[in-house]
């Protein structure tokens, strides 16, 4: 595991975008192509932005797989819905084609979203082993990471796979990757950063005694891939080590 932090946001972006770019321009060499999943909520959209505009002539976007971690039970074109802002921020601006964007239907009940999605996600990957080159997290103050959320089923799914799940705080069901499905992957990044995170990354990282069911990104540590933390001087303040 490599924790990066940084004294401010900007620095931040700027590393993670390179570290993106690195790693994009890596599996393009090796197998043509770079699958990319891609995090949801408003901690991202400014790095897509990047991405999307001072970083442009530095990949060939055109070889690029776009995927959602996790994703709203809401409408496609509801303000939530994470693949709105990642069209909006990324997609639509680098004028990503639609064969290459792996999106939620969540114009389906959402058992039957996250079946089709982890179907299409399958035959994607031409019925291989599903491991991403790269994917990106956030983490919530609660320690949940895509739709992984303290005291909810999907944290004991031991399947690689894509699941519904009922989220009783927020009253709503929402489809996410399950941890083994995340774990699979050549590179996984958390992008962190505010003090209102800093107790869960203290938890996440440095608890002796894991408990994932009260911190579910605990349950984060691929199998044989990378693990980096992106954070900010703010959310690893409590870190002692």
């Amino acid at each position: 595991m490599n924790l990066l932090i940084y004294k401010t946001k900007p620095e931040l972006l700027e590393d993670l975008a390179d570290y993106i770019i690195k790693i994009g321009e890596k599996a393009i060499a090796e197998n043509d192509c770079f699958n990319f999943v891609l995090t949801g909520g408003n901690s991202p959209k400014e790095l897509y932005e990047m991405l999307s505009s001072t970083y442009r002539d530095q990949l060939d976007w055109t070889k690029v797989y776009f995927f959602i971690g996790d994703e709203r039970n809401v409408s496609p074109d509801h303000e939530s819905y994470n693949g709105l802002m990642a069209k909006k921020s990324i997609l639509d601006p680098l004028h990503i084609a639609s064969d290459h964007i792996f999106l939620v239907d969540t114009t389906l009940a959402p058992e039957k979203a996250a079946i089709e999605y982890a179907k299409a996600i399958s035959t994607h990957f031409k019925g291989a082993d599903i491991s991403f080159d790269l994917i990106l997290l956030g983490m919530g103050d609660d320690a949940h990471t895509a739709s992984l959320f303290p005291g909810t089923d999907v944290l004991d799914n031991k399947e690689v796979t894509v699941e519904t799940v009922y989220v009783e705080k927020l009253s709503t069901y929402r489809i996410t990757f399950t941890a083994p499905l995340i774990n699979k992957a050549k590179n996984v990044a958390f992008l962190v950063f505010g003090e209102a995170k800093a107790e869960a990354v203290k938890h996440v990282i440095e608890d002796e005694h894991k408990n994932p069911h009260l911190y579910p990104s605990q349950l984060i540590h691929p199998v044989d891939g990378s693990l980096t933390w992106f954070m900010d001087t703010e959310a690893s303040q409590l870190l002692e080590n």
